[in-house]
């Protein structure tokens, strides 16, 4: 993939943060949702690229734009695999917290794992600690490890789990380790992401959150040099089912990184929408307002963080009403 690509995508992951940040604190997730997915789904069809969404906002009948199997783009090479999460963290910007952004993923046709939307247990670190953790190890353990990698002691050593029901023994055994914990109520790309960052003070993501999720988090880790693991957690037979017709035929496989982002030529941007570990939020002034994006190239491991100022008023994704503007 070229690099004029990845600027390309930023555009894209910053008309739907700035589509859906006007949204934050209304407690109305669908329709702020509704808009990351419409600014999203119009600037893909000024991109250069043949792309296919292959995690998306569900199947065709499920979405009316960015369904798994949807082309997007100008028709033109290069061919790519696209995954997508216009709006990762719903509840939260519904809530006005921190964490809420809008991302994807491109690689080259057929990279990228075609994870159906169900759970997935995950485990995600930074460069240091690549080869240091083990999806199937122990709580203690895997904590013991990146403590080593780092040259932390235990206690300093953080860990950032989603606060629900199902993770209670998981939260339980990490606190017998003595390290400290990062409970969050949505939106796990950002913390995994952050776990490569030094400055995001984030070690190590655990615990069961979305499939499609858990590969855009691996492309971005893929990106930086660090480590992701997962496993399906299918629900019942229809979603084991679902699995297997998207061509994962060992559901209770261990996924490594190279199995979900098989190819180092990928491309990951993400732009706030409320601020986090990774990124500030869109920032609003006179007609007038700024965003703050993280792209990254595997190809390369270039990492660029980009302001951009956005003049609304000259923006045809706003000026010709595409968005409604509330």
């Amino acid at each position: 993939m070229e690099r004029e690509l990845a600027l390309e995508l930023v555009r894209v992951t910053e008309a739907a943060s700035l589509a859906a940040a006007r949204w934050m604190g209304r407690g109305d997730k669908e329709a702020a949702d509704e808009a990351a997915v419409t600014g999203m789904r119009i600037m893909f069809d000024l991109v250069q690229m043949d792309g296919i969404v292959v995690i998306g906002e569900g199947e065709m009948d499920e979405a009316p734009m960015l369904y798994i199997g949807e082309r997007v783009g100008m028709g033109v090479p290069p061919q790519l695999d696209i995954a997508v999460d216009p709006l990762e963290g719903t509840n939260i910007l519904a809530k006005g917290t921190n964490g809420a952004i809008a991302v994807l993923a491109a690689a080259p046709r057929g990279a990228l794992l075609h994870a159906p939307d169900m759970y997935m247990d995950k485990i995600a670190v930074g460069p240091e600690c690549k080869g240091r953790v083990n999806l199937d190890a122990p709580v203690r353990e895997n904590i013991v490890e990146v403590a080593k990698a780092l040259d932390k002691l235990i206690s300093e050593v953080t860990v950032v789990i989603l606060e629900r029901p199902r993770h209670e023994q998981l939260i339980e055994d990490a606190r017998r380790t003595g390290c400290r914990i990062k409970l969050i109520s949505d939106g796990d790309i950002s913390p995994a992401v952050a776990a490569a960052d030094e400055a995001s003070g984030i070690d190590i993501l655990m615990g069961i959150g979305g499939a499609p999720e858990g590969v855009i988090a691996a492309a971005a880790l893929r990106c930086l040099g660090g480590d992701f693991q997962g496993r399906l957690m299918p629900e019942d037979i229809s979603e084991a089912l679902r699995a297997k017709n998207m061509g994962i035929s060992d559901i209770s496989r261990l996924l490594t990184i190279d199995d979900m982002v098989k190819s180092e030529d990928v491309i990951f941007s993400a732009t706030g929408i409320t601020d986090g570990e990774l990124l500030r939020g869109v920032r609003y002034f006179s007609r007038r307002a700024i965003t703050h994006t993280l792209v990254m190239r595997g190809r390369t491991g270039t990492v660029r963080k980009i302001e951009a100022i956005h003049q609304l008023d000259k923006k045809p994704l706003f000026r010709d009403n595409k968005i409604k503007l509330v």
